[in-house]
């Protein structure tokens, strides 16, 4: 039997994200806001609820495209604000589209940002009761999102964007995954 993280076996959505995505380095400013788009979305709800409901936040939020979402208007809040797909909070939507108008004014773009915030030193956990809500790197990438105009990316939210795209690598020790996304860190190309 393979050996996971435990969070990530309840559900095979859990399953799939687990074992393809979660923590594996994640380049690109297009890439890097949709998951933090998705993260902010998901504060005070259920990953799972937006892992199901993914491909509609794509379709809604133009494939994540920060050009494209930072151009959103009203009729596009509206739009969106009617979308039974994705969840429906105004803030959060509202959150969107600011975010990637900051992300589009970034001189050095969003991956590049997010990436200097990288932190491999913390030793494996050997269990989920060792995985802090937060630490120090994600208080301080929040505070510089702030600072640009980000919404919706406190500590905690943070934290979960590094676990998500690789800036930590939060794998249990005994997780089959944890050392292939090691492996792939290491060899990770900057942004």
């Amino acid at each position: 039997m393979v050996s996971r993280c435990a969070w990530a076996t309840s559900a095979p959505d859990y399953i799939a994200y687990h074992d393809d995505e979660w923590g594996r380095p994640v380049h690109g400013d297009d890439h890097v806001y949709e998951r933090i788009t998705l993260e902010a979305f998901q504060s005070g709800l259920s990953w799972l609820t937006i892992l199901r409901k993914r491909e509609n936040f794509r379709r809604a939020f133009a494939e994540f495209s920060i050009p494209k979402v930072a151009a959103f208007g009203e009729s596009d809040v509206e739009r969106l604000m009617n979308d039974t797909g994705i969840v429906r909070n105004r803030a959060k939507v509202d959150a969107a589209i600011a975010n990637a108008r900051a992300a589009a004014e970034l001189p050095g773009g969003l991956c590049e940002l997010v990436w200097k915030f990288a932190d491999w030193s913390a030793p494996a956990p050997a269990g989920l009761g060792d995985v802090p809500a937060q630490t120090a790197g994600s208080k301080a990438l929040a505070k510089e999102l702030k600072k640009h105009g980000f919404r919706f990316v406190g500590p905690t939210t943070a934290y979960a964007l590094m676990q998500a795209i690789g800036l930590v690598n939060d794998h249990v020790i005994d997780c089959w995954v944890r050392e292939e996304v090691s492996a792939l860190r290491n060899g990770a190309a900057p942004c």
